[in-house]
């Protein structure tokens, strides 16, 4: 058997692609086609959520088992899973993370179950639009610092210890510390 599938972006207007792959394929197959589809290259620790008809996520199909999970949780690597494990009828639903950092998102329908036929390789039928960028910017910068600027969760704070106060080490408390010499270490 076949599928049929479409994905979609909803960060892109007007891009859409649909793809035909074999039902024995697995979601490794499915993955590469996915990137391949988009242009983009196989180098990040994509993944699929199986979800429901609101699009809830349901099972995780992961590139590597990362060993993370809870001890009773099924584990599935994609490269061990095959489509036709999840695929129940037409209409399934799954969203492929593209960009594990940002957690973004193809979501991905069965549009079609096509019976009494093979593909040895997933085939692009349909292309759309352009694909979204794989991987987000993200913005590591911080704001420039003043002199007596201190960096704390919010941002940057003016004068942490007041306005021309510095620290005194006369009042810190060392009853509170253990301090050793470093003989103890070896």
């Amino acid at each position: 058997m076949v599928y049929k599938i479409k994905f979609i972006s909803d960060e892109v207007e007007g891009f859409l692609r649909e793809l035909e792959i074999d039902s024995e394929a697995t979601f490794l197959d499915l993955a590469r086609a996915v990137l391949d589809a988009c242009g983009y290259p196989d180098d990040q620790m994509t993944s699929f959520y199986v979800c429901d008809e609101e699009w809830e996520r349901g099972v995780q199909v992961t590139r590597e088992d990362m060993g993370g999970g809870a001890a009773d949780e099924d584990c599935f690597v994609m490269a061990d899973t095959r489509l036709d494990e999840f695929i129940e009828d037409e209409g399934q639903n799954f969203e492929f993370v593209f960009d594990p950092f940002s957690d973004r998102v193809f979501y991905m329908t069965v549009r079609e179950e096509i019976p009494g036929r093979s593909l040895d390789a997933p085939k692009l039928v349909r292309s759309q639009g352009e694909p979204p960028r794989q991987i987000a910017d993200l913005d590591f910068s911080l704001p420039p610092a003043g002199k007596g600027d201190t960096l704390t969760a919010e941002g940057v704070e003016d004068d942490f210890y007041g306005e021309g106060a510095a620290f005194n080490d006369d009042e810190l408390d060392l009853e509170g510390f253990e301090i050793m010499d470093g003989s103890d270490l070896y």
